[in-house]
């Protein structure tokens, strides 16, 4: 039994949730989300709360949480957006934004160029990447993609990591 799923989702003032063949359509102050929602879980709109149900399958359990947090994600995007910061730490290590591209040097010998999807937006202040952007799932792969470049290595500290992120340090040889 999941206990998100048994959670009533509230609508917020200014927030419209509307459910038609199977699409879940969330309107609010800083845009629009769709998400395709399949039918093994039962999704009733009304008295400014959403219920979810699991219908009798085995995917209905296994989707009934992860359809409620997908729902209460989508209106707080909608409602107040999500932010994802990266930090760059390393000496020679940039990143700037060219019109829709984001372009790291990362110590190779060329600069990789990244596409920032539609509906994220960045902003670089000298070593940090702000990422910001309604929809959670987006926001968080572009990220991914983005630390991947140069992963931060566990000997000097160098390369992406997401702010607050804690790397594990090793020692590395000792002169004998």
């Amino acid at each position: 039994m999941s206990r998100l799923g048994k959670i009533p989702v509230t609508i917020p003032a200014g927030v419209e949730v509307t459910m038609a063949s199977g699409v879940l359509t969330v309107k609010g102050p800083k845009g629009t989300l769709i998400r395709e929602m399949k039918d093994d879980v039962a999704i009733v709109i009304g008295n400014g709360n959403i219920s979810l149900t699991p219908q009798k399958t085995e995917l209905a359990t296994a989707l009934w949480g992860t359809y409620a947090a997908h729902i209460r994600n989508m209106i707080t995007g909608v409602t107040a957006g999500f932010t994802r910061v990266l930090d760059i730490e390393g000496v020679g290590y940039r990143a700037e934004v060219r019109g829709t591209e984001l372009v790291l040097s990362m110590g190779y010998s060329h600069p990789v160029p990244l596409t920032i999807p539609t509906g994220i937006t960045a902003v670089v202040e000298k070593l940090a990447i702000t990422l910001t952007g309604i929809d959670k799932d987006a926001l968080g792969q572009f990220a991914a993609n983005v630390r991947k470049v140069r992963k931060p290595e566990p000997y000097k500290g160098k390369g992406i990591r997401y702010r607050g992120e804690f790397i594990i340090r090793k020692q590395g040889k000792k002169a004998v």
